[in-house]
């Protein structure tokens, strides 16, 4: 039965209210829906949710009324910009979340606080960030992407890391390769502090299904040495609308057949578990 847990509502930059992905939920005979709404950061966005809502967005979650059958969660997605952000431990010790995912979608350039802002609809914002924020530079700019990443990991430790090679998403060939020596020693480092911490690697459909990228995040050069490391995985959708729950899983189920994965992990009513392909 299909499940996911990476799911954004109007409460951040999704486009309904949470009954609405129930609705659609049930519709599909899911088992299991998370909500994972983007935690606040202390500057003007139309991303993240407000400061001072986040327990209107928990309240919002735990009263919808649902069947049995559907187990619905309370989850967050942590917005890691060192310095600037909340850390992980404080929502864990004032709010009543039952997982966190932790991503990067801005790069912070030093002790400066500029932000390289690598998401989103529009290239030409990446562009215009790799040129002024980092002069170009962008081995310089992707390895602070992954040392960033693995400040996340190690300090907050995530229970799920998310779209862990989103910064291909702009690149399109352009700037670097996924195969330069470089950049497979970031992800082999990042890869390796990801299972000594404990932390669940997420398969991000959103950027084939909105095509924004010719791959899964994470890539399937990336998915391999995870199969090897025995990293633990999660499908997810990365869904912004309710149609989306669980766009592109046929397909990235097949991908990751494929490659020799037999199981994803869910989190149940019991916690952790492993479910077959």
């Amino acid at each position: 039965m299909p499940f996911n847990l990476h799911t954004h509502t109007r409460f951040s930059d999704g486009s309904d209210n949470p009954e609405k992905y129930v609705e659609e939920a049930i519709r599909q005979g899911f088992s299991v829906i998370g909500f994972s709404d983007h935690s606040p950061v202390p500057f003007k966005n139309t991303f993240a949710i407000r400061e001072g809502k986040i327990q209107q967005y928990a309240d919002a979650v735990s009263g919808i009324r649902h069947p049995a059958s559907l187990l619905i969660l309370l989850g967050l997605e942590i917005d890691y910009i060192p310095g600037i952000t909340q850390p992980i431990s404080y929502y864990r010790k004032n709010f009543t979340f039952e997982y966190f995912i932790g991503s990067v979608h801005f790069v912070k350039n030093g002790n400066s606080n500029e932000l390289w802002f690598i998401d989103g609809p529009n290239v030409e914002i990446y562009d215009q960030g790799l040129k002024e924020i980092f002069g170009g530079d962008i081995r310089k700019a992707v390895t602070v992407y992954y040392h960033q990443l693995n400040e996340m990991i190690v300090n907050e430790k995530p229970d799920i890391i998310g779209h862990l090679d989103k910064i291909k998403m702009y690149n399109r060939g352009r700037y670097f390769s996924e195969s330069d020596d470089w950049y497979v020693a970031l992800v082999d480092e990042t890869l390796n502090l990801a299972r000594e911490s404990g932390c669940i690697i997420e398969i991000n459909t959103r950027g084939v299904y909105k095509q924004r990228s010719e791959t899964l995040f994470p890539g399937p050069e990336i998915l391999k040495k995870v199969k090897s490391l025995e990293i633990p995985i999660i499908l997810s959708s990365d869904a912004h609308k309710p149609n989306e729950l669980s766009l592109y899983f046929p397909e990235a189920t097949k991908i990751l057949i494929d490659l020799g994965f037999k199981t994803l992990v869910l989190k149940g009513k019991d916690g952790w578990e492993e479910v077959p392909l």
